[in-house]
């Protein structure tokens, strides 16, 4: 599952939850999370990373 699949997934998901929230805006909020998370789980991996190589 691509990106865009996982972003459409998880808006339709909280459209569910949310009916009166207008879809772009719910789909810019799982688009910032999902990469916002991502990029901290990327910080975390070359954190481990680096300790690994000290």
């Amino acid at each position: 599952m691509g990106d865009d699949e996982i972003i459409a997934t998880w808006t339709e998901r909280l459209l569910r939850e949310a009916p009166d929230l207008p879809p772009e805006r719910a789909r810019r909020f799982v688009y910032e999370l999902y990469f916002t998370a991502q990029r901290a789980l990327d910080k975390k991996g070359w954190e481990a990373d680096f300790e690994r190589e000290e």
